[in-house]
């Protein structure tokens, strides 16, 4: 009898997690794609949801939506200073009370691994670095968009759009410069860093530099909105932050499961974090390509991305 009861409880109880467990698809930018396919499968384990996640650029993932696609939550980056996020609020697309914040990110450059490296120590540097150079990428994204207006602006970009190269939408620039189809790339950190074949040279200089925002919120039409609250929890949550937002002159750590940050003046609590395994990336922005190497060569980094 005892052992009927306890099996019982225990098909009750299977019953109930299988009853409370739910499938989200998330839909974001492939600017986060690096840094959640790690976080995702510990969100999963501790909740039993199941994430489908799809990537792609922030304006193809704004059109799918406006055409109507289906989602339960959905990140995109900010476009010039203009919120995607609040656009499709005002379309009826996402829930009015449900927009977060989920990350800041800034652009990086590269060159082909053993290629020449160009100086890009300030805005005349970067602007001589792109004139002289035979070809230069950039993505089809934010970042992209921010790299037209900023050759608009140091005045070379009838210069140098016919040796723009092509890049597909959602494609990797570092992939670009890796086969040698440009000399120079501009993307977001986090899309540079973990392409191989590629040398990362380091973030535009300050002058130059633009802060991307990801931002997003619960598809109107979900179907699973606690679960997908859960999820825009989870990736926002306090515990994933646990350094203040303060930045020491532009640079950055971020550190734990998300992008909250911490500053240089944290670097011995970074050590003792890393060491002790609570964090399995960092992220410094704004830091040169040789401050990162020294980071990680010290072992005070796990991994590196931005």
């Amino acid at each position: 009898m005892k052992a009927r009861l306890i099996f019982a409880a225990a098909v009750s109880l299977l019953l109930a997690n299988t009853t409370q467990a739910a499938e989200i698809k998330l839909l974001a930018s492939a600017a986060l794609k690096a840094a959640y396919v790690e976080l995702l499968p510990q969100f999963e384990m501790e909740t039993g949801h199941k994430v489908t996640a799809a990537w792609s650029s922030s304006l193809v993932i704004q059109k799918r939506i406006v055409a109507g696609e289906d989602a339960d939550l959905i990140i995109m980056a900010d476009i010039l200073g203009k919120s995607l996020t609040d656009e499709l609020i005002k379309q009826g697309k996402l829930v009015a009370s449900s927009p977060a914040t989920f990350a800041k990110s800034g652009i990086g450059v590269a060159v082909r691994f053993g290629a020449p490296k160009p100086d890009i120590s300030s805005a005349d540097a970067v602007k001589k670095s792109i004139l002289a150079a035979k070809s230069i990428a950039y993505s089809a994204g934010a970042s992209g968009t921010y790299l037209v207006s900023m050759l608009q602006k140091l005045g070379i970009y009838d210069q140098v759009k016919s040796k723009v190269a092509t890049v597909k939408p959602s494609e990797p620039v570092g992939e670009v410069v890796a086969r040698g189809e440009a000399e120079i790339g501009f993307h977001q950190v986090s899309e540079l860093l973990p392409v191989k074949g590629i040398q990362y040279l380091g973030p535009l200089p300050a002058e130059l530099q633009n802060i991307t925002v990801y931002s997003g919120g619960l598809h109107s039409g979900t179907k699973g909105a606690a679960a997908a609250t859960a999820l825009a929890k989870f990736l926002t949550a306090p515990s994933a932050t646990p350094h203040s937002q303060e930045a020491w002159s532009g640079a950055r750590l971020t550190a734990s499961r998300n992008f909250g940050t911490m500053t240089f003046g944290k670097r011995k609590r970074a050590r003792r974090l890393a060491a002790g395994g609570c964090l399995r990336w960092l992220v410094v922005m704004g830091a040169t390509a040789a401050e990162h190497e020294r980071h990680q060569s010290a072992g005070e980094l796990n991994a590196i991305q931005l």
